[in-house]
């Protein structure tokens, strides 16, 4: 049964967000949580499929943020942030720390509500999909769990990655051998879609690698098009 967490100090306000996604998708076990303290013990102990949480909670202005790079280092798991702070301004910060939207208290309605809301379960539910394939180490002894955020792991070496680069990766190992457009990629990053931005996260990839094995080759730059993964045997390379 998919499970969500719903971080809101306002009781009333937690309880409308229950009840719609209650009543957007009958089934699903919805937690309620009030305090940072609370809710960081449920994702330490707990597995939510979507989490949603205010920046502020009681005097903790800025709780919400340490809860977004908990939820990130334990499993990455999909966060839609409400807030009352203006979202002109906590949009892009949120998405910069990989939360996957926001939406501004009083600005929305039950229906913008639901529609975001059902995007995420569903983007949840593909990313899980994905990363249970993804999770057997194939011919390149690569492991990876873009979703839950666990360490990639290269020839049996943790690579610390963050997780919007985690989701370049992936994309790349995927559809090894073949060119993965800049058009592809733009897909799989919350902000910054432009070919500058994909390229410096192709970098960190790379930096990342090649701390822990320095002939690391296996992402192609195509000119004008985007990257491609090459396989070991494709590179003429034999693995370690």
């Amino acid at each position: 049964m998919p499970r969500v967490a719903v971080i809101e100090d306002d009781l009333p306000t937690s309880n409308q967000l229950k009840g719609w996604i209650e009543a957007a998708r009958p089934g699903l076990q919805v937690d309620q949580w009030f305090t940072r303290d609370a809710a960081e013990l449920a994702i330490a102990r707990e597995h939510y499929d979507v989490i949603t949480l205010d920046i502020e909670l009681g005097r903790e202005r800025h709780a919400g943020v340490a809860l977004i790079n908990a939820i990130n280092k334990r499993g990455g798991t999909p966060v839609l942030v409400i807030s009352a702070m203006p979202a002109t301004i906590y949009r892009s910060i949120m998405r910069a720390l990989d939360a996957w939207d926001y939406l501004q208290k009083t600005t929305f309605e039950e229906a913008d509500f639901v529609e975001t809301f059902l995007e995420i379960l569903r983007a949840s539910k593909d990313l899980r999909s994905a990363s249970d394939v993804a999770a057997t180490p194939l011919d390149d002894e690569l492991s990876l769990d873009p979703l839950r955020q666990r360490t990639p792991i290269w020839r049996g070496s943790r690579i610390n990655l963050p997780l919007t680069a985690q989701r370049i990766l992936d994309a790349l190992y995927q559809r090894r051998g073949e060119v993965v457009s800049y058009e592809d990629l733009f897909e799989v990053v919350k902000s910054g879609r432009n070919r500058d931005n994909i390229r410096k996260h192709v970098s960190t990839i790379r930096e990342a690698f090649k701390e822990i094995d320095a002939s690391f080759d296996s992402i192609e730059n195509v000119p004008m098009r985007g990257f491609r993964w090459v396989s070991i045997q494709a590179a003429g390379r034999s693995p370690r």
